[in-house]
């Protein structure tokens, strides 16, 4: 099929080049429009306790769950004060009809923990309509202006979940746009540090363009058959330019490479591009869906959240790949060696494309081959240690601490912990009775859970009671997670089994199921990733030893921001505020990309190995001879691309680390640590380290799946042996 693809391309370079603009400029058109399609949540499981709570709360009370609070500070007036009460509640007939299912004052509930410690403010629970997160996001854009439109000396800040949400979706948004306006520009030098010229230095940008403004088409078409998530843009952005920048890269070097031992003829740009799409082509097609497969783990997860970030990392890469074997190869085509046009004065003098087998990168290779034994244990020792602080991580989820200091819910989150006594968190609990002393009895045994402070009756309807627990302390540390499971060990009146909501059980809830889905996720990964390889590479031993890799260089990652964002080190000078804990489904996503990204350069070099193994096949070498010249030979040819391709994903990652919101900072800073640790430390010291210890068992397989892939195995297509006899012939020529 590649070879059809193939042949069609070099026949049709300028319809496919057309083709895939126009494309573009409809996909743009459209996927541009996806914003307003996005969703804001998706962080429950619905199958969870704390979902059915909310579900059915709704249905019976209508939501009645504290997802906005209002404080409102007086100077000169106090609670008690009849102005304050009318100020308050003169700004409270501003919210719109049908925003909300309850706006409760201290003046209703008669709750002194309303009302501050100096008497000067109060606060105001705000529960919102919507049978779903999106509805009520909608509502909250709607009711939030309302609250913060006060008379006279009146001061309002805006805390609650809500409150944090839409700061940390607005927060994201221009922090990824301030990002992208400093990454692209310095990819674009950087890229013309590597490639030497104009033209080429702006490929990756183009492709990469290309590639977010499909994945946005893709997406948007998503969202016409159920909720996406807006964090999908997040991934969109990362993946969109980051495989564009790698998929480029392999192109653009492998056909500038067999353009420079080609004759200067008008088929020559054709006949590179046969044997780059035979070659690297077929190793970006193998790193995409590599890339796609670990992404299409994350929706096994019933999280809407996770799987839109599945979505949106699919979109991605399936676009990149589409456009790098398509749009990219068309444009090589028709610009032949005018690829090297505005080249830069260093590179002038330069041979394009004339790459040394016994380089810099052999020779490191040669060194480290030599002492594999030692190269190992240094480094697998030296990365185990990295990784330990993972063993102690404690996982929480998202709240007013992950956004900047200095936004105004983490300050009115701030005002509301000091100025109305010790930081307090609640829980909703649903009884199937209105029996006066059935409740009198839960509500007893609930009051006698340690740490609970105050239980009471929120309402009574249509035969059920709505109660709200609550005790000191904030909803993610372990305290209150125990709280939530003691009182979810307390049986109903009847013997049933009670449904509880609220923050602290939504967390409890969503590390029960990441727990339970996780393994799924991960055996999904470790077979697809398997299954792949062995079609590519016809061994058993490749992929295992790259799936151990792996597991390697991101425990290591792990560990590096576990110690920095759990341990709550280097907080002034990375500008965070540490929580103590892990948002526990931060570290999946950066699983599926890490595992991507990391099988990206490993099909890379090993195709490159390979193809030197096979080449060799013949040759009168010993089989150890021509292992260690494969792996020697591999490194030279791909030690600087892969390390080129690592540093420019460097700085696209790297723009997330800039961003205010702690999830997001931490992403930037472990995924940079694992990129660059898989793409020099594993892949130029410990790769060709243990390729050379196992030696032939390599490219071991058993006899039937031997037999398999000799049949079936995806090498480089039908013209590859020819390709390479007539390499070998203009090298030595």
């Amino acid at each position: 099929m590649l070879n059809r693809w193939i042949q069609f391309l070099l026949t049709r370079a300028r319809f496919v080049l057309v083709t895939g603009l126009l494309v573009t400029i409809a996909a743009a058109a459209f996927g541009l429009g996806v914003f307003d399609s996005l969703g804001k949540g998706g962080f429950d499981d619905p199958k969870s306790d704390s979902a059915k709570e909310l579900a059915h709360e709704r249905a019976v009370f209508g939501n009645k769950n504290v997802d906005v609070i209002a404080i409102y500070r007086s100077k000169d007036l106090v609670a008690s004060d009849p102005q304050f009460q009318a100020e308050v509640e003169k700004t409270l007939a501003g919210i719109p009809r049908g925003t909300t299912t309850a706006v409760l004052t201290p003046w209703q509930t008669k709750d002194p923990g309303m009302v501050s410690t100096d008497k000067h403010a109060v606060q105001v629970l705000v529960s919102l309509t919507g049978e779903t997160q999106a509805q009520q996001s909608d509502n909250n854009d709607l009711v939030m202006p309302a609250l913060k439109k006060t008379d006279g000396d009146l001061e309002a800040d805006i805390a609650g979940p809500w409150a944090v949400y839409s700061g940390v979706n607005e927060t994201v948004s221009s922090d990824l746009a301030r990002a992208e306006a400093i990454t692209l520009p310095i990819v674009l030098i950087l890229s013309l540090l590597i490639f030497g010229s104009l033209v080429a230095a702006s490929m990756p940008v183009l492709v990469g363009a290309i590639s977010v403004l499909g994945a946005l088409a893709v997406v948007r078409l998503i969202t016409l058959f159920g909720e996406v998530s807006v964090f999908s843009i997040n991934v969109i952005s990362l993946l969109g330019m980051g495989l564009a920048i790698d998929y480029a890269l392999f192109i653009i070097s492998r056909f500038r490479e067999e353009l420079a031992v080609l004759p200067d003829e008008p088929g020559a740009s054709r006949t590179a591009m046969r044997a780059t799409l035979q070659t690297a082509g077929r190793t970006v097609l193998f790193s995409g869906f590599t890339v796609a497969a670990a992404m299409s783990a994350l929706l096994v997860f019933p999280q809407n959240f996770l799987r839109s970030l599945g979505y949106g990392g699919i979109a991605a890469v399936l676009v990149g790949v589409t456009t790098a074997l398509t749009v990219l190869p068309a444009i090589l085509i028709l610009l032949g060696r005018r690829i090297d046009a505005g080249r830069m004065p260093w590179r002038r003098n330069r041979a394009v494309g004339v790459d040394n087998d016994h380089g810099a990168w052999a020779r490191l290779a040669h060194a480290v081959m030599g002492r594999p034994v030692i190269v190992m244990a240094v480094i697998i020792g030296g990365l185990l240690l990295v990784a330990s602080p993972f063993l102690g991580v404690k996982w929480g989820s998202v709240d007013y601490r992950v956004l900047p200091p200095d936004h105004p819910a983490h300050v009115a989150a701030e005002k509301l912990n000091q100025e109305f006594g010790q930081e307090k968190s609640t829980a909703n609990v649903l009884l199937d009775t209105d029996s006066a002393r059935a409740v009198s009895a839960y509500v007893k045994q609930a009051e006698d859970v340690p740490g609970v402070l105050d239980v009471r009756t929120v309402e009574q309807k249509g035969g059920e009671t709505l109660l709200r627990a609550t005790w000191s302390g904030n909803s993610q540390t372990d305290v209150s997670r125990q709280v939530v499971k003691d009182l979810r060990a307390i049986q109903g009146p009847d013997g049933e089994h009670v449904l509880i909501g609220g923050l602290s059980a939504n967390t409890v809830d969503l590390l029960a199921s990441i727990k339970s889905h996780l393994p799924w996720m991960g055996l999904i990964i470790v077979m697809v990733m398997l299954v792949l390889l062995f079609l590519a590479f016809g061994s058993v031993v490749l992929p295992i030893k790259a799936v151990l890799m792996n597991m390697l260089s991101i425990s290591a990652s792990f560990g590096v921001i576990t110690w920095i964002f759990a341990g709550g080190h280097l907080e002034g000078f990375l500008g965070y505020t540490s929580t103590g804990f892990l948002d526990a489904t931060q570290p999946i996503f950066m699983l599926a990309i890490l595992v991507g990204l990391s099988m990206d350069y490993e099909v890379f070099l090993l195709s490159r190995v390979r193809e030197q193994w096979d080449r060799t096949a013949g040759s009168g070498m010993t089989e150890a001879e021509r292992n260690t010249d494969a792996v020697a030979v591999g490194v030279q040819k791909t030690g600087r691309i892969i390390t080129s391709a690592a540093l420019l994903l460097a700085v696209v990652i790297g723009g997330f680390s800039t961003s205010g919101i702690v999830f997001m900072k931490m992403i930037g800073v472990g995924m940079l640590v694992a990129l660059l640790v898989d793409a020099t430390i594993v892949r130029a010291l410990l790769v060709p380290a243990t390729m050379k210890l196992l030696g032939r068992w390599n490219w071991w397989a058993p006899a039937p799946l031997r037999r398999f892939w000799d049949r079936y195995g995806l090498r480089e297509g039908e013209s590859g042996p020819s390709v390479h006899h007539r390499e070998l012939e203009h090298l030595a020529g």
